[in-house]
């Protein structure tokens, strides 16, 4: 595998390419969170059918399609001044944090049940977070997603 210097340099290197892309690809400086969202869409369900057949390769190139729309967002972002890729990543490194005191806090949690059970406690207490258990599942699902989401979350 590689070292943490070179996968640093190579999402360095795929930033520096879509920068380049936004800026001279007349189809990606079009792009707008509505256009792309269909695409994620399928992506997403692209990646979801290369793990079902654990395919090594495709997973491999599906998550880096899934890394585009996230990367693409984020500079669609940085366009607006809203947010962008260390906003990001420093948002999620501070959820990871604050949903896993079993490990960068002083929570006990022996089990993976218990750890679902502190990370349901945890997205509630969360500063904007979901009012309700229930208000933690996306409108936007499939119908029969969402209705497996509300019914497991119940």
């Amino acid at each position: 595998m590689h070292t943490r210097k070179e996968q640093m340099e190579a999402f360095g290197r795929f930033l520096d390419i879509l920068d380049e892309l936004r800026e001279k690809c007349p189809w990606d400086r079009k792009q707008t969170n509505e256009s792309l969202r269909p695409n994620t869409i399928e992506e997403t369900y692209e990646l979801c059918d290369a793990l079902i057949r654990d395919d090594k390769n495709d997973i491999c190139k599906e998550l880096g399609d899934v890394l585009l729309h996230v990367a693409f967002y984020a500079k669609i972002g940085s366009e607006s001044d809203d947010f962008d890729m260390k906003d990001v990543c420093d948002c999620l490194c501070e959820k990871l944090i604050f949903r896993h005191p079993h490990v960068f806090g002083d929570v006990k949690a022996e089990t993976a049940g218990q750890v679902s059970e502190n990370w349901e406690q945890l997205k509630l207490k969360e500063k904007d977070g979901n009012k309700t258990v229930l208000s933690g599942v996306p409108a936007s699902l499939p119908s029969l997603i969402k209705a497996y989401r509300i019914q497991d979350k119940a």
